[in-house]
């Protein structure tokens, strides 16, 4: 049995959606288990969990048999989730159940070990500053990271106000064929009260954004103009490269006057999306497209004469692809594939390093 105040927890985020998931998924306490309290994780921490239930905010340990459950699945507790959580004989608050979420973001390292992002939001927003932090591959990451977790995506350039207008102009016609058309694209002033307006349309009561970006695009400065207050910590960028110092280091979950929430992360250092090979495909639909036009069904759009990509798709768009389609095998490969692969790379290496020096000599 779960206890449910459903009108409190509207404001951190409970929706027709939740409740009827919910109504599939109560937990059955065993014997003697005490009835749980249902409360939503706003910030994940090494040794406890931070939880809310729309009055209070509390911190709570996680019961063992949960982490054992999760990490045999190969899954982990998200900032999102909604879980079940009850006190023992002494008043410590306990995790006890993990409703499954709605939908879950995930992440891949270079080692191919999943990582949890988020659970249970319904717009990823993605944010990329318009200063030396715009980056259409990187966006083209996150992109895939989101692509076919049946969110609705917006992409929100800021900084707009310390660029001219021409570089937005710019900006948008290089990120054309590059971003999905029914994807809104959004050039503002991440400080500026109307940047809460151009979100509006997001921003509906129940609804949970999650701000992805690098660390310095202003994720946490918007964060704060959504709020109304900083409540997030803000820092100066480098000049040389426009990059934060990461002052957002944990992903957390605060709610709006409006009744909408918003989920701050840290910039990904390395971000590698948790799709196979297909799911990296349907993430580059103009691609595949006009793979069925080559001139070879098994065409590798490398240096096949004919190639209908090559001819159709701009050079580093088709590089990012490639890499991605080599980091979704990657989990998948072999130990004699591994080094198969890593030997060609290094033959490659030393392939450009000859042809480097053979320039060199002859000029």
């Amino acid at each position: 049995m779960i206890f449910l105040d459903d009108e409190p927890l509207r404001s951190i985020g409970f929706s027709f959606r939740i409740q009827r998931h919910l109504q599939q998924h109560v937990p059955i306490p065993a014997g003697g288990d005490p009835p749980f309290r249902l409360m939503r994780l706003i910030e994940v921490h090494r040794d406890a969990m931070q939880v809310h239930d729309g009055r209070v905010e509390q911190r709570v340990r996680v019961m063992p048999r949960v982490l054992r459950t999760l990490d045999d699945a190969g899954d982990a507790l998200a900032v999102g989730d909604w879980v079940g959580i009850a006190d023992d004989a002494h008043g410590q608050a306990w995790l006890h159940h993990r409703l499954p979420p709605l939908m879950h973001l995930a992440r891949r390292d270079a080692d191919g070990r999943r990582h949890a992002v988020v659970s249970n939001v319904d717009t990823a927003v993605l944010v990329m500053g318009l200063d030396d932090d715009f980056n259409p591959r990187r966006l083209e990451r996150y992109l895939s990271l989101v692509h076919g977790s049946g969110l609705a995506v917006v992409v929100v350039l800021t900084k707009a106000d310390v660029v001219p207008a021409e570089a937005v102009d710019e900006a948008f016609e290089r990120l054309r064929g590059r971003v999905p058309p029914a994807t809104e694209v959004l050039a503002l002033d991440a400080t500026r009260p109307e940047a809460a307006a151009q979100l509006a349309p997001y921003l509906e009561p129940g609804q949970t954004l999650v701000l992805l970006g690098s660390s310095g695009a202003g994720k946490s400065t918007l964060t704060n103009t959504l709020i109304g207050t900083a409540v997030q910590d803000t820092g100066v960028v480098r000049e040389h490269d426009s990059r934060g110092k990461h002052t957002t280091t944990s992903r957390s979950l605060h709610r709006l006057p409006g009744g909408a929430c918003v989920i701050d992360t840290p910039g990904l250092r390395a971000l590698s999306p948790d799709l196979d090979e297909d799911g990296v495909a349907a993430s580059f639909g103009d691609i595949e497209a006009l793979a069925a036009c080559c001139r070879y069904r098994n065409c590798r759009h490398e240096a096949e004469p004919g190639c209908a990509v090559r001819d159709g798709v701009p050079a580093d768009r088709l590089r990012n692809y490639q890499k991605l389609l080599r980091e979704a095998r990657r989990p998948v490969l072999t130990p004699l594939e591994r080094r198969a692969q890593l030997a060609m790379w290094k033959a490659r290496g030393r392939e450009g390093s000859a042809r480097a020096k053979a320039k060199r000599e002859l000029s």
